[in-house]
Protein backbone atom coordinates (compact mmCIF):
# COMPACT_ATOMS: atom_id res chain seq x y z
CA UNK A 1 0.00 0.00 0.00
CA UNK A 2 1.08 3.39 -0.94
CA UNK A 3 1.73 6.23 1.36
CA UNK A 4 -1.38 8.94 1.34
CA UNK A 5 -0.24 12.45 1.00
CA UNK A 6 -2.38 15.85 0.67
CA UNK A 7 -0.52 18.39 -1.11
CA UNK A 8 -1.76 22.36 -1.19
CA UNK A 9 -0.14 24.18 -4.36
CA UNK A 10 -0.60 27.62 -5.22
CA UNK A 11 1.65 29.98 -8.12
CA UNK A 12 1.63 33.29 -9.29
CA UNK A 13 3.11 36.16 -11.24
CA UNK A 14 3.12 39.96 -10.96
CA UNK A 15 2.20 41.37 -13.19
CA UNK A 16 1.64 38.35 -15.33
CA UNK A 17 4.08 37.31 -17.05
CA UNK A 18 6.43 39.02 -14.50
CA UNK A 19 8.01 38.02 -10.93
CA UNK A 20 6.63 34.63 -9.96
CA UNK A 21 6.85 32.41 -6.88
CA UNK A 22 5.03 28.85 -6.20
CA UNK A 23 4.35 26.99 -2.85
CA UNK A 24 3.15 23.73 -1.93
CA UNK A 25 2.05 22.12 1.56
CA UNK A 26 2.72 18.64 1.37
CA UNK A 27 0.94 16.58 4.56
CA UNK A 28 1.59 12.86 5.43
CA UNK A 29 -1.55 12.08 7.58
CA UNK A 30 0.22 8.91 8.66
CA UNK A 31 3.26 10.57 10.48
CA UNK A 32 1.47 13.99 11.02
CA UNK A 33 4.05 15.45 9.04
CA UNK A 34 3.34 19.02 7.09
CA UNK A 35 6.39 20.57 5.10
CA UNK A 36 6.45 23.77 3.35
CA UNK A 37 8.35 24.31 0.01
CA UNK A 38 8.25 27.28 -2.48
CA UNK A 39 10.52 29.02 -4.79
CA UNK A 40 10.08 31.86 -7.43
CA UNK A 41 11.45 32.91 -11.10
CA UNK A 42 11.97 36.20 -12.10
CA UNK A 43 10.37 36.38 -15.20
CA UNK A 44 7.13 33.67 -15.94
CA UNK A 45 3.48 33.83 -15.81
CA UNK A 46 0.63 32.88 -13.56
CA UNK A 47 -0.04 29.34 -14.91
CA UNK A 48 4.00 28.39 -15.32
CA UNK A 49 3.93 29.14 -11.51
CA UNK A 50 0.86 26.76 -10.61
CA UNK A 51 1.93 23.84 -12.77
CA UNK A 52 5.55 24.17 -11.37
CA UNK A 53 4.15 24.07 -8.06
CA UNK A 54 2.22 21.04 -8.54
CA UNK A 55 5.80 19.46 -10.24
CA UNK A 56 7.86 20.39 -7.37
CA UNK A 57 5.92 18.95 -5.07
CA UNK A 58 5.33 15.68 -6.31
CA UNK A 59 9.34 15.75 -6.77
CA UNK A 60 10.08 16.29 -3.53
CA UNK A 61 7.90 13.25 -2.40
CA UNK A 62 10.42 9.78 -2.25
CA UNK A 63 8.37 6.73 -2.87
CA UNK A 64 5.41 6.65 -4.84
CA UNK A 65 2.50 7.58 -3.44
CA UNK A 66 -1.14 8.35 -3.26
CA UNK A 67 -1.52 11.80 -3.64
CA UNK A 68 -4.47 14.16 -3.55
CA UNK A 69 -3.24 17.56 -4.81
CA UNK A 70 -5.72 20.63 -4.11
CA UNK A 71 -5.25 23.35 -6.05
CA UNK A 72 -7.13 26.53 -7.16
CA UNK A 73 -6.11 26.24 -10.52
CA UNK A 74 -8.61 25.00 -13.02
CA UNK A 75 -5.69 25.17 -16.12
CA UNK A 76 -4.17 22.59 -14.00
CA UNK A 77 -6.91 20.16 -12.23
CA UNK A 78 -9.01 20.82 -15.61
CA UNK A 79 -6.29 18.92 -17.60
CA UNK A 80 -5.66 16.19 -15.92
CA UNK A 81 -10.06 15.90 -14.95
CA UNK A 82 -11.40 16.96 -17.74
CA UNK A 83 -9.10 14.94 -19.43
CA UNK A 84 -7.05 18.07 -22.00
CA UNK A 85 -4.21 16.52 -21.63
CA UNK A 86 -5.09 13.20 -23.54
CA UNK A 87 -6.62 15.67 -26.10
CA UNK A 88 -3.83 17.86 -26.38
CA UNK A 89 -1.35 14.43 -26.98
CA UNK A 90 -3.64 13.10 -29.54
CA UNK A 91 -3.59 16.35 -31.68
CA UNK A 92 0.10 16.33 -31.50
CA UNK A 93 0.17 19.40 -28.57
CA UNK A 94 -2.43 21.18 -30.15
CA UNK A 95 -5.41 22.54 -28.28
CA UNK A 96 -8.87 22.98 -29.05
CA UNK A 97 -8.63 26.16 -31.21
CA UNK A 98 -5.64 24.69 -33.38
CA UNK A 99 -2.85 26.46 -31.45
CA UNK A 100 0.50 25.10 -29.96
CA UNK A 101 -0.76 24.02 -26.17
CA UNK A 102 1.43 26.62 -24.02
CA UNK A 103 3.78 25.14 -21.20
CA UNK A 104 4.48 21.60 -22.69
CA UNK A 105 7.74 21.19 -21.26
CA UNK A 106 5.85 21.61 -17.72
CA UNK A 107 2.80 19.20 -18.91
CA UNK A 108 5.10 16.48 -19.84
CA UNK A 109 7.50 16.54 -16.50
CA UNK A 110 3.61 16.41 -14.47
CA UNK A 111 2.49 13.18 -16.94
CA UNK A 112 5.64 11.79 -15.78
CA UNK A 113 4.97 12.40 -12.29
CA UNK A 114 1.58 11.08 -12.26
CA UNK A 115 2.88 7.50 -13.57
CA UNK A 116 5.03 7.53 -10.60
CA UNK A 117 2.33 8.61 -8.32
CA UNK A 118 -1.14 8.33 -7.59
CA UNK A 119 -2.70 11.76 -7.71
CA UNK A 120 -6.37 12.86 -7.79
CA UNK A 121 -7.22 16.06 -8.21
CA UNK A 122 -9.32 18.85 -5.99
CA UNK A 123 -10.36 22.25 -7.21
CA UNK A 124 -10.03 24.61 -4.28
CA UNK A 125 -11.96 28.52 -4.38
CA UNK A 126 -8.35 30.63 -4.65
CA UNK A 127 -8.74 33.43 -1.58
CA UNK A 128 -11.47 32.49 0.12
CA UNK A 129 -11.73 30.51 3.44
CA UNK A 130 -9.73 27.38 2.57
CA UNK A 131 -6.44 27.71 5.38
CA UNK A 132 -4.56 25.92 3.58
CA UNK A 133 -4.59 27.61 0.26
CA UNK A 134 -4.04 30.81 2.00
CA UNK A 135 -1.36 29.96 3.97
CA UNK A 136 0.34 28.78 -0.16
CA UNK A 137 -0.81 31.94 -1.57
CA UNK A 138 1.39 33.76 1.32
CA UNK A 139 4.31 31.24 0.84
CA UNK A 140 3.78 32.84 -3.18
CA UNK A 141 4.34 36.26 -2.16
CA UNK A 142 6.90 35.64 0.20
CA UNK A 143 8.74 33.78 -2.98
CA UNK A 144 7.97 36.40 -5.36
CA UNK A 145 10.01 39.01 -2.68
CA UNK A 146 12.73 36.66 -2.06
CA UNK A 147 13.53 35.49 -5.34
Amino acid sequence: MKPHVIIYTDGGASPNPGKGGWAAILYSPAHKVEKEIYGGEPDTTNNRMELTAAIKALEALKTPCDVDLHTDSGYLQNAFVKKWLVNWQKKNWRSSTGGAVLNRDLWEKLIELTKIHDVNWHWVKGHADDELNNRCDALVHKARNEF
